[in-house]
């Protein structure tokens, strides 16, 4: 079962009090939902695993041994489809204790993470928009280690396992984040 986004969107803010949390989401969601598109793959899908994969990070205190395999649990257990769960479950390598195999498993990681530098970005931007990022900026700052350090840059990168190359990716990224920069605040 794919939940209808209504319930989704409910579900996740019973579970995220976060405002940023909650853009992150939102914001992955329409990553993943322009990848489905360019890759040919379940829209629905794809936003429902790029809107719910942090469910469970307030409540395991985003812990890496725990974080995604609970909220993997609680959509398993509503009936969620296998493979949504599955994508979830595999966005925190570290605790669901194996690596990523799959196209939906490497989308997520990479489509939910650039979302982070993305926002990062747009920070230092003067009118802090995300519809004026270069995707240039967003490449030159893959390189600067020290730039949002926490975002894991090989997570990005899996983009090119599934064949989109990172300057592209982040083209992507990027307009389907400003597709909807009044909900994210951006």
């Amino acid at each position: 079962m794919i939940l209808p986004r209504q319930q989704a969107l409910e579900l996740l803010h019973e579970h995220i009090k976060n405002e940023r949390m909650i853009a992150h989401c939102l914001a992955s969601e329409a990553v993943m939902r322009a990848l489905a598109r360019k890759l040919g793959q379940d829209e629905e899908a794809w936003g429902l695993a790029g809107l719910l994969h942090d469910i469970d990070v307030e409540d395991t205190n985003a812990d890496p041994y725990i974080h995604g395999l609970q909220g993997a649990d609680l959509l398993q257990n509503m009936g969620v489809d296998e493979e949504i769960v599955d994508a979830i479950r595999m966005h925190n390598e570290v605790a669901a204790g194996k690596e990523r195999t799959t196209l939906f498993q490497h989308a997520l990681a990479a489509g939910e993470t650039i979302t982070g530098l993305i926002t990062a970005t747009t920070y230092v931007y003067p009118d802090r928009k995300v519809a004026s990022v270069k995707p240039s900026s967003v490449v030159k700052r893959m390189k600067e280690k020290a730039f949002a350090a926490s975002v894991k840059r090989e997570n990005i990168m899996e983009c090119e396992i599934i064949g989109i190359p990172i300057a592209d990716f982040a083209v992507l990224s990027i307009a389907a984040m400003s597709e909807i920069a009044d909900e994210i605040g951006l």
